[in-house]
């Protein structure tokens, strides 16, 4: 059995942005191959308006490996259970790889009552905050299905300690899990950036409706 784990986080952000909303919710997973468990986190926040939530979230949120906070931010576990099977020509086949993958969204949740107008406004940029951390999740789960494809049925020859097939399996899981960062990371730049959904979403949650 082998195990590998990888992990992500989202950075906290600053205060500008223009106007509008551009995201919807929901943590429905699509068909897999294997089954990925996704749990929602929440950690506590207060406010009566949407800078004093805001405030609150820069105060509490997550810290991250630098020492930053987050407002929100996605993580996830990978473990794999791998058979290397040696064959009678000499050759390694890596018959089965099962995944395990486990995916955490950490998110704000105010704590009390607000006003009706503040909690519509709220609710308006929990849902584009998870929904964007949702497709963070979809571009994890996309790698795992990669890893899978490509581990199954993988083989080797000469290969009667099963090293050569290994070492080909890591090469091409640095290969797919590169890819997934800088997917991910063009996808942040893009949302966090000027006129992005995230900047929409904070703006609209200081200013109001």
């Amino acid at each position: 059995m082998s195990q590998c784990l990888f992990g992500f986080s989202v950075r906290y952000f600053p205060l500008t942005a223009s106007v509008a909303y551009a995201l919807t919710a929901g943590f429905a997973s699509p068909a897999l191959a294997f089954t990925a468990v996704e749990q929602v986190k929440t950690y506590a926040i207060v406010g009566q308006s949407g800078p004093e939530l805001y405030a609150s979230i820069g105060a509490r949120g997550p810290v991250i490996s630098d020492g930053r906070r987050t407002v929100a931010h996605t993580t996830f576990k990978l473990t794999w259970q791998r058979d290397y099977r040696p064959q009678g020509d000499g050759s390694c086949v890596l018959t089965r790889a099962k995944p395990k993958l486990i995916i955490t969204y950490t998110l704000p949740k105010p704590q009390g009552s607000m006003p009706a107008d503040v909690a519509s406004n709220w609710k308006r940029f929990a849902d584009g905050l998870a929904a964007h951390e949702k497709i963070h999740g979809e571009q994890i789960i996309a790698m795992v299905e990669k890893i899978e494809a490509f581990s199954t049925g993988l083989r080797a020859e000469a290969d009667p300690d099963c090293q050569k097939v290994r070492a080909a399996l890591q090469a091409q899981l640095k290969i797919i899990s590169d890819e997934r960062v800088s997917l991910s990371r063009n996808f942040d730049r893009k949302e966090m950036g000027a006129g992005g959904n995230i900047q929409k979403l904070v703006f609209k949650l200081v200013k109001g409706p």
